[in-house]
């Protein structure tokens, strides 16, 4: 397998050094539209004995044709895509062009019903991708969509309590939540602040079965979920999130949610940046001090003045857990669980040198890859994880030294 990484930030970062320690793949081209940040990540595998097979490269990433010919000029077989999801939709298209296969951990961007944002659905998460669905199909060509940690391992998770521990499902509600804190910032997200900025201020999706998918207003029904690993109760909200998109189509189930940790002070913050309208991504024209006048973003001003989630690791402290949480019936009987996944970010930095997030984010697509490449996951089309034989990836991730844990609730 020849793969192409296109993002070598935090989580394409952590991606090749995941990747490094593994024999499934020939070649990977860490390609990024700053060329140094790409050749920083394949230059940190030096020393290791696991360098030879990563080369950098320098693509933009909204560039189709660059995408394609980069894809062709470096003969791989498949396009991992590590970047924001602005960029889905280019990077989704040059992968077909070029017969590719195609991963993400992120899906086309949805767009807010214009007279009933907090009742309607407008254009959903994933609707582009999946538009397209018929073209992957007759290519023969597989996008795997959604394939990080959430979503990503919350729907393998989805599909393994469908398949082993469920006979009927009333609910299934992903549920993330943290303890960490990051020493010397009041205020400096764990994760990309251009997404974080657009799932928590997006109408969230719930579904229902009888209802079918419908929104509620940001920070909607606040509940109190206990995490595991000693992290403990935390407050989560509903936010916008891909599974709620994803998980229905394959699994059996009367509600889907998700919901976030997100903590008072944080949720206060991003209401404050939407007031002020600093969470829009429609430029405005600034005049700067030499009197020339530019056209920038306010989201991206934002994202500028923060901190780079993947440079603050070695001030952060605690744990991250995503998980599933389930409730249904077994064998006539009630039943509740909690499927989990956490990681320690003391030992994220120790063993890999990436925070918490972006680790926990990044090892999943690697595990997919490579379930890939030996041909236990195999299929054509537009396809969620939820569409895919769920143990062989648990499997595989605890041998990657991950485990993953279920909790009867």
């Amino acid at each position: 397998m020849r793969i192409l990484l296109i993002g070598a930030g935090g989580v394409g970062t952590a991606i090749t050094r995941i990747a490094a320690r593994r024999g499934f793949f020939e070649r990977m081209v860490v390609a990024d539209y700053a060329l140094p940040r790409a050749e920083a990540a394949v230059a940190a595998l030096a020393g290791s004995g696991r360098a030879e097979r990563f080369a950098a490269a320098r693509v933009d990433a909204s560039d189709e044709g660059a995408v394609t010919a980069l894809l062709h000029d470096e003969g791989c077989d498949v396009l991992l895509n590590a970047t924001d999801p602005r960029f889905v939709m280019p990077l989704f298209r040059a992968a077909l062009a070029a017969g590719a296969h195609y991963l993400d951990m992120a899906m086309s961007l949805s767009r807010p019903h214009a007279e009933l944002p907090h009742e309607r659905t407008g254009v959903k998460l994933g609707d582009e991708q999946f538009a397209m669905a018929p073209a992957w199909e007759e290519a023969g060509r597989l996008a795997l969509v959604g394939i990080g940690v959430e979503p990503g391992l919350s729907d393998v998770f989805a599909r393994y309590a469908a398949d082993e521990l469920f006979d009927t499902i009333e609910e299934i509600g992903v549920r993330d939540g943290a303890d960490l804190t990051v020493e010397g910032y009041d205020f400096a997200p764990s994760f990309n602040i251009w997404t974080t900025i657009e799932e928590c201020l997006n109408p969230p999706v719930v579904y229902e079965k009888d209802r079918g998918w419908f929104t509620t207003a940001p920070f909607s029904e606040p509940e109190v979920f206990d995490f595991p690993g000693g992290i403990g109760p935390v407050e989560c909200v509903n936010v916008e999130h891909e599974e709620v998109l994803l998980i229905p189509r394959w699994v059996e189930a009367d509600r889907v949610t998700f919901k976030y940790g997100l903590g008072a002070e944080f949720i206060e913050t991003l209401r404050v940046l939407h007031r002020v309208g600093l969470d829009s991504t429609r430029p405005v024209t600034v005049t700067a001090e030499d009197g020339q006048r530019v056209r920038v973003s306010p989201r991206d001003v934002v994202a500028a003045c923060l901190p780079d989630p993947a440079a603050l690791g070695d001030r952060m402290r605690g744990k991250t857990c995503a998980g599933t949480w389930v409730k249904g019936t077994r064998d006539g009987a009630p039943r509740e669980v909690y499927l989990h996944h956490v990681v320690d970010n003391a030992w994220s930095m120790a063993e890999y040198g990436c925070q918490a997030v972006v680790w926990q984010t990044a090892v999943n697509p690697v595990v997919a890859l490579e379930l890939i490449a030996d041909g236990t996951w195999t299929g054509a089309g537009v396809l969620g994880p939820e569409a895919f034989a769920p143990r062989p990836f648990l499997d595989l991730l605890t041998a990657y030294g991950s485990p993953w844990g279920v909790r009867e609730q």
